[in-house]
């Protein structure tokens, strides 16, 4: 009789091409040690972040949602030396293990924190009239739409924009799942893919991944 194994996800395969990284598995044991909720973003998608703020060259990056610093890594290895990330984090306790972990992994000179929420940063960032090339947004699912819309109107032109959890583990395509959260991720969806000023693609892997160019 055949043996009958279990096949392997496709997202598992792709992880297991590639070593451990040490210190963003140090990240992850700090969020845990810290009692923060685990939901970094996926580690293949870690790696586009870095491969996607090389690419474009994008010197100043906007983070919207620091956790502990998971993804503030990823996008500060895209960054070259004169590059700055600004991280917005509604949480003070966590913006400081994002801010200790940024610092052990060489990039505690190149981030900046700004506590509170997120919507009311934006508007002090749009009052000084600061703008960006990269954005990635990991927050509450809640705000994506408003923050989509603010990106948008602080881009450069040719600016990426990055949305994680985009299918937020299947409830986006369930019907049946009328929550205000997936209502707007799915608005938010919708205006990636529609929107005259995006051009973008969604990623359906690991949890989804929205990326868009802003057209210049």
């Amino acid at each position: 009789m055949t043996e009958q194994t279990s096949p392997m996800s496709a997202e598992r395969y792709a992880e297991s091409l590639y070593a451990q990284d040490e210190m963003l598995s140090r990240v992850e044991e700090g969020i845990r040690a810290n009692g923060m909720p685990e939901i970094s973003i996926a580690a293949g998608y870690g790696r586009l972040l870095t491969l996607l703020v090389k690419l474009s060259g994008a010197k100043r990056v906007l983070e919207i949602g620091a956790l502990g610093g998971y993804s503030g890594i990823c996008l500060a290895r895209g960054l070259e030396e004169q590059g700055k990330l600004v991280s917005l984090e509604l949480k003070p306790d966590f913006a400081e293990v994002a801010r200790r972990h940024l610092t052990e992994a060489g990039f505690g000179d190149r981030v900046e924190y700004r506590i509170g929420e997120a919507l009311d940063s934006l508007d002090v960032l749009e009052q000084e009239g600061a703008r960006f090339d990269f954005y990635f947004i990991d927050a509450d699912k809640g705000n994506y739409v408003n923050y989509l819309e603010r990106a948008i109107r602080l881009a450069n032109p040719g600016a990426i924009i990055v949305g994680d959890n985009a299918l937020m583990h299947g409830r986006v395509v369930d019907p049946a799942v009328t929550s205000n959260s997936v209502q707007v991720m799915r608005r938010f969806n919708q205006m990636m893919a529609t929107d005259p000023r995006l051009e973008s693609t969604l990623l359906p892997a690991y949890d989804g991944l929205c990326i868009a160019r802003v057209k210049g």
